[in-house]
């Protein structure tokens, strides 16, 4: 069996590299933040250290790659956990592989590779916050919640799609709740790039039917 300040050491590196990364998903709201990568993280190097060490009598004859096969696989039903579905989004992808990653860091302190561990963790936090400002900054998208108060008729969506599409944004989700008065509440999640936000509300409240508009930053 391995030394026992050897394996301590290797399951708070693991805990300690899990939270860096973990931290920056809790940052942003993540439905798995800090608790679960450090978990995640621990655990993985707990089952990479018993399946190191765990089975002396078995000599050289045993596999360690066995158990940290099935955590590679198997930390997919956690992943997919953390991906949800509103309206036309998908959210949780980069979460969910925040996940995957944090489970081959955990193997690898458990293995005892620190090098590759520690390095693979900073890559993970770069790419989650350096490289998600610049591809901000590329896109240049923006993303909007349009809140209108309409008159409850056909086509007017569409009328109100026409709009959007002259200045470069699309509806990304509706949803539309009528009254008894013949009107309609309309709330849309629009993306795009076009530069237009400013005159967006004008122009919408020139669609016949449009009562009210209100345009805000998501």
């Amino acid at each position: 069996m391995g030394n026992n300040w050897q394996i301590i050491a290797r399951l708070i590196s693991a805990g300690i590299l899990g939270g860096f990364i973990g931290l920056e998903r809790e940052s942003h709201g993540r439905p798995a933040g800090l608790r679960t990568h450090i978990l995640v993280c621990v655990g993985s190097a707990l089952i990479m250290i018993v399946s190191a060490y765990a089975f002396p009598e078995f000599g050289t004859a045993r596999d360690p790659a066995r158990l940290a096969a099935q955590v590679v696989s198997g930390i997919g039903f956690l992943g997919a956990g953390t991906i949800m579905r509103e309206g036309a989004n998908i959210r949780g992808l980069t979460t969910a592989a925040s996940l995957w990653v944090v489970a081959g860091i955990g193997l690898a302190v458990g293995s005892g590779f620190y090098l590759p561990a520690v390095i693979t963790a900073f890559m993970a936090v770069g790419t989650l916050t350096l490289l998600d400002k610049a591809e901000r900054n590329i896109v240049s998208s923006k993303t909007l919640i349009i809140e209108c108060r309409i008159l409850d008729r056909p086509g007017q969506l569409g009328a109100i799609a026409v709009v959007l599409g002259n200045l470069h944004f699309s509806i990304r989700d509706v949803n539309i709740e009528p009254d008894d008065q013949g009107e309609a509440n309309m709330t849309l999640h629009v993306t795009g790039r076009g530069s237009g936000v400013a005159q967006l509300a004008g122009e919408l409240k020139d669609v016949e039917g449009i009562l009210k508009v209100r345009v805000r930053n998501l």
